[in-house]
């Protein structure tokens, strides 16, 4: 974890990392695309119904309340002059993308963390508070005048990944933190405990269990009380990256994958539903095969304000699309629900072609052959080109959406979802 053969003293503590988050991101790039759109309220949407939820709100409409997950009925209620638009994904990567190009000409990114965040180590010289802050400003001034004055972004620098995040949520938006060493514990005691990245509210509940109920507390606990409050060696870990200690990169294999969908008005049926979940699975399988992944749970859940229904189906490996179907509608002969809304499919404990131990009489593996006809055919002549019949009415539904910890969208066939170009606007 840390250098043990050093004095937990030694151990260097300067800044390391610059860390930006773009402000409401994708209400920014619509408000960056529509100048209409520009000092007014604005709610982001899936699709264009009161009933579903907002993904994303400029700060304009954040003053009222307005936020991710509010109510489309009741954020009109709360801002009557609420400007409501539609997600338009590909808008959203193609800025990213071009926010990519124009940060790395001040400095190199580390790492790409979502679509609204990038991570930049900081070296030699660039390590100084001084300079780096001469650095992020240029950073701001070259998003501003290469890309737009709506883009605003919150900078944190700081000895470790974990701070410099943190830093950017402590001034927003157009924020530049810096946390240094002699700046803890004391400089973190104001932030609720939610406010730290990785406490949920279930951690939080745990932690509360654990006596301990703010930041202060949680930034003087000893190891051993954070390994207690956070229920596993983890707590180890917070300990010393609460102290600015930098522990390094850490690699999360892939442990899921999913689509969701909002339903529209006229599919929100029984049989609506079942088929857009056809068409989530066949969209899902794709991406496990062009993954080389295979499953073998599958999570299926229909959300509503009245009555919601989810499954946990078990099944031998597979990212078979046929298979994945004929499970899916055994399991929907239980199905209860009312009122539906949203639909997912979500496949877990994901393992890669060469840890899948097949059965003897297993059909998956014969099928494999099907599965990449099929997807060759998609790629060559464009999405849906094939597809099950089942699916026949929801084809054209769930498209491609932009979640904040992806980057890029997945293509299921030829001309599908094509990357947008962004160009300077000094150009």
């Amino acid at each position: 974890m840390v250098d043990t053969s050093l004095p937990i003293e030694n151990i260097d503590r300067g800044l390391r990392y610059l860390f930006l988050d773009f402000n409401a991101y994708f209400a920014s790039v619509e408000q960056q695309e529509r100048p209409e759109l520009r000092g007014k309220p604005v709610a982001v949407v899936p699709v264009l119904s009161d009933t579903t939820s907002c993904i994303a709100a400029s700060y304009e409409a954040k003053r009222y309340g307005i936020k991710c997950g509010t109510n489309v009925g009741e954020a009109r209620a709360k801002c009557p002059e609420l400007e409501v638009v539609q997600a338009r994904p590909k808008v959203y990567v193609a800025y990213h993308e071009k926010l990519k190009e124009v940060t790395q000409r001040v400095l190199p990114i580390e790492e790409v963390c979502s679509i609204d965040e990038v991570c930049f180590r900081l070296l030699g010289d660039e390590r100084e508070r001084e300079r780096a802050c001469r650095i992020a400003q240029q950073m701001k001034e070259t998003i501003r005048k290469a890309v737009g004055d709506t883009i605003k972004c919150s900078i944190g620098i700081a000895p470790n990944r974990f701070l410099a995040k943190v830093a950017t949520d402590m001034q927003k938006p157009d924020g530049l933190v810096v946390i240094e060493a002699h700046d803890l514990p004391h400089k973190l005691h104001r932030l609720g405990l939610t406010e730290f990245v990785g406490i949920n509210r279930r951690m939080e509940q745990r932690l509360h269990a654990g006596m301990i109920f703010n930041a202060e507390q949680l930034c003087r606990a000893s190891r051993a009380e954070l390994i207690k409050g956070f229920g596993s060696v983890v707590g180890e870990k917070w300990w010393y990256m609460l102290r600015g200690y930098d522990l390094g990169p850490e690699s999360h294999p892939r442990r899921s994958l999913g689509h969701s969908s909002v339903l529209a008005p006229e599919l929100r049926t029984d049989d609506g539903c079942r088929d857009v979940l056809l068409r989530l699975i066949q969209k899902a399988s794709a991406r496990l095969r062009a993954e080389d992944l295979w499953t073998d749970t599958m999570d299926i859940g229909v959300s509503s304000p009245v009555r919601s229904w989810h499954t946990h189906i078990k099944m031998p490996p597979t990212q078979d699309t046929i298979s994945l179907n004929e499970f899916f509608l055994k399991a929907w002969q239980n199905r209860d629900f009312r009122q539906p809304r949203k639909v997912g499919v979500t496949f877990n404990s994901l393992k890669k072609a060469e840890h899948v131990t097949p059965s003897l009489f297993d059909q998956n593996f014969e099928r494999a052959l099907l599965n990449k006809a099929v997807d060759t055919v998609n790629n060559k002549f464009g999405k849906n080109t094939i597809y099950l019949a089942g699916m026949q009415r929801a084809r054209h539904e769930a498209s491609e959406k932009i979640a904040f910890n992806k980057t890029w969208l997945f293509q299921e066939g030829k001309g599908d979802n094509e990357i947008l170009s962004i160009p300077d606007l000094q150009s």
